[in-house]
C-alpha cells in the first residue's frame, strides 16, 4: 500500500511539472517574476483600501460613548448619557451588515465583470459615505442617528467589496515564492488603520480639550459636554475619506489581471499585452494554448465538479473565518468596555466628554501600537517560510490559552496592581490573531480557488466572518453586561459577565483550530495548480481513487 501511495505521489508531480510546462507563458511569467516595482505599487494601492476599510470599521467605537453623552444625557442622573442598547447596537454592528452584503456582492461582480472595473466603485463608494456619515444631520437625536446608521451602512458595503477584490488583485498580481507575503501585507495595512483611528481621535480630541476645558461630569454634568464636542466625532468619522481619495486615480489606472483576463475572458491577446507592459518582457500570446487550459471549465458555484473539488475548502475557509471574527471584532469593538471593567479606565461620572474620548483613544492606540500591528508584520515575514496553516494553526492554539489565561483568574486581573498583566496578556491575544487566523483567513481563500469564482469564493468566506463578527458586536455588547446593576451600563438587561464571556470566546478558538484541518496549504504552489485551472479531469486518478478505497 505504501508503495502505491508513493507511486501515485510520483506521478502526480511529473503530472504538475508538465501542467507547468503547458501553462500560459504569461502566468509562468507572473509565477516567476522577480519582486518588482509593480509588486508594491500595487501592494500600496490595494493597502490603502484596507487602511481606510479598518479605519472607518474600528473608529466609530471611540465616538460612541462621546454619542452618548451629547445625545442622550439624561438631566440629573448620577452617570453621563449613553446610547440605548439598541441605538448602541445599530451603530456598531449596521457596517458590518453593509460591510457583509458588499462582500458578497462585489465578490460576484468581480468574477462577472472584472477585478479592476468594479474596484473604482468599491472606493468612490467609501469615499462619498465616510463623509456623508460626519455630516449626519437631524433635528432629534434620534434622526441624527437613524442618518448616520443609513450611511454606515453604505460605508460598509463599500468596504465589504474591497475584501475579495484586493485579495484577489494581490494574488494574481504576484509571483508564487511570496504571494503569501505580498497578500498579508496588504491586509497588514488594516493594523496601521485602526492605528491611526486612535491616533486621530487622540489628536483630536486633545486638540478640543485643551480649547475648550470643560469640568468632570460628578462637579458639572450639564457643562462637562461642550457644544463643540459634536464636531469631534463628526471629524473622526471624515477623516476616513482621505486615503481613499489619495489612491483612486492609482486604481484606476492599474489594468486587468492577467488571470482574469486570460482565464475568465478567454482573451489570450490582451493578457500577455497588459503583462508585457507591467513586466517589461516580451510575452507570446498562445490562444491554442489558452483554449486547452480553458476546455470544459466553465463549471459553476453550485456545480458537482466545483462540491468535488473546491465543496470541503470553502467549508473549511467560511468557517475559520467565521469563528475567527466572533473572538476578534467583539474585542477590537468593545475594549473599550473591557477596559472599563478592569479599571483601567476612570469612570466615566469622573471625566468630561472629551477626556473621555481621550482617554479610550489612548488605550486603543496603545493595545493597536503593541499587539495588533506587529502581529499582522510577522505574518507577512514568515508566511511564505512557515506557510499559512502552521500559522493559522499556531494562532488559533495561542489565542485559546491566552483567552483562558484571561478568563480563568479573572479576579485577579481585575484588583488593583494586576491590571497591567491583564492588558499584556490582552495585548497577546490580539498579536497572535494578527499572526494567525486573522491574516491567514484572509490570504487563503484569495489562493485556493479557481480564477473565475476566486473572488467570489472569497467574499462569501469574508461574508462568513463578518456574520461571525455581528454575532460577537451584537452578542458580546449584552453578554459582557454584568449580573448586577451597578456592574451593567444603563439599559442592558443582566449578562453573563466578562469572565464568562471570555470562556465563550476561548471556545470559538478551540473550534476555530479543528476546522483549520479542511484548508489546504498553498505555499509555494501556482494560482493554477493550487485551484486546478491546469489540471484536466483524469480518469486514471478517479479509478486510482477507487482502488485505493476498495482496498481499504
Amino acid at each position: 500500500m505504501i508503495t502505491e501511495i508513493l507511486l501515485k505521489k510520483e506521478r502526480k508531480d511529473k503530472q504538475t511539472q508538465e501542467m507547468a510546462k503547458e501553462n500560459l507563458q504569461v502566468l509562468n511569467a507572473l509565477d516567476v517574476a522577480k519582486t518588482q516595482w509593480y509588486h508594491f505599487s500595487a501592494i500600496v494601492i490595494a493597502g490603502m483600501g484596507f487602511f481606510t476599510d479598518a479605519y472607518d470599521l474600528f473608529c466609530i467605537s471611540l465616538v460612541t460613548k462621546l454619542l452618548g453623552r451629547i445625545y442622550y444625557t439624561v438631566p440629573g442622573y448620577p452617570k453621563p448619557g449613553t446610547l440605548p442598547p439598541n441605538v448602541s447596537a445599530a451603530v456598531n454592528g449596521v457596517a458590518f451588515c453593509g460591510t457583509l452584503t458588499g462582500q458578497l456582492f462585489f465578490g460576484w461582480l468581480g468574477d462577472k465583470l472584472g477585478r479592476k472595473r468594479v474596484y473604482g466603485m468599491t472606493l468612490l463608494l467609501m469615499v462619498i459615505a465616510s463623509l456623508a456619515s460626519g455630516l449626519s444631520f437631524g433635528s432629534s437625536p434620534k434622526g441624527v442617528m437613524a442618518t448616520l446608521c443609513f450611511f454606515r451602512f453604505w460605508l460598509g458595503f463599500g468596504i465589504g467589496g474591497d475584501y475579495p477584490l484586493s485579495a484577489t488583485i494581490m494574488s494574481e498580481y504576484a509571483n508564487k515564492k511570496t504571494r503569501g507575503a505580498f497578500i498579508a501585507a496588504v491586509f497588514a495595512m488594516q493594523g496601521f488603520g485602526i492605528l491611526t483611528g486612535g491616533i486621530v481621535t487622540l489628536i483630536v480630541s486633545a486638540a478640543f480639550k485643551a480649547r475648550f476645558p470643560a469640568q468632570p461630569y460628578s462637579v458639572d454634568p450639564a457643562g462637562s459636554t461642550v457644544p463643540q464636542a459634536d464636531y469631534v466625532w463628526r471629524i473622526v468619522l471624515m477623516f476616513g475619506a482621505i486615503p481613499a481619495v489619495m489612491t483612486f486615480y492609482s486604481r484606476m489606472k492599474m489594468p486587468e489581471t492577467a488571470r482574469y483576463t486570460a482565464l475568465v475572458e478567454k482573451n489570450a491577446k490582451q493578457a500577455a499585452s497588459d503583462m508585457a507592459q507591467v513586466l517589461q518582457v516580451s510575452l507570446e500570446e498562445e490562444p491554442e494554448k489558452l483554449e486547452k487550459i480553458t476546455r470544459n471549465k466553465d463549471y459553476g458555484l453550485f456545480s458537482r465538479q466545483f462540491l468535488k473539488r473546491h465543496g470541503v475548502h470553502l467549508l473549511g475557509t467560511t468557517t475559520t473565518w467565521f469563528l475567527l471574527d466572533i473572538a476578534f471584532y467583539s474585542q477590537n469593538l468593545f475594549q473599550k468596555d473591557i477596559f472599563g471593567a478592569i479599571n483601567w479606565l476612570p469612570k466615566a461620572a469622573t471625566m468630561n466628554a472629551l477626556e473621555e474620548v481621550y482617554k479610550l483613544s489612548r488605550a486603543q492606540t496603545l493595545i493597536a501600537l503593541c499587539g495588533t500591528v506587529p502581529g499582522y508584520w510577522f505574518t507577512v515575514a514568515f508566511i511564505d517560510i512557515i506557510g499559512r496553516f502552521t500559522i493559522q494553526l499556531m494562532g488559533f492554539f495561542f489565542m485559546t490559552v491566552f483567552m483562558l489565561g484571561l478568563a480563568i483568574p479573572y479576579h485577579h486581573w481585575t484588583t488593583p496592581g494586576n491590571h497591567i498583566g491583564f492588558v499584556v496578556m490582552y495585548g497577546f491575544t490580539f498579536f497572535f490573531a494578527n499572526f494567525g487566523p486573522n491574516a491567514t483567513t484572509f490570504i487563503v481563500p484569495a489562493e485556493i480557488f479557481p480564477a473565475r469564482l476566486r473572488s467570489t469564493c472569497h467574499g462569501i468566506s469574508a461574508a462568513a466572518g463578518k456574520a461571525g463578527a455581528i454575532i460577537g458586536a451584537f452578542g458580546f455588547l449584552y453578554a459582557s453586561q454584568g449580573k448586577s446593576p451597578d456592574k451593567r451600563d444603563a439599559g442592558y438587561p443582566a449578562g453573563i459577565g466578562v469572565k464568562n464571556s471570555l470562556f465563550v470566546l476561548a471556545g470559538c478558538n478551540l473550534l476555530g483550530f479543528f476546522f483549520t484541518f479542511l484548508v489546504p496549504e498553498a505555499k509555494g504552489k501556482s494560482l493554477e495548480e493550487i485551484s486546478g485551472d491546469n489540471i484536466e479531469e483524469e480518469e486514471e486518478e478517479e479509478e486510482e481513487e477507487e482502488k485505493g478505497a476498495a482496498y481499504v
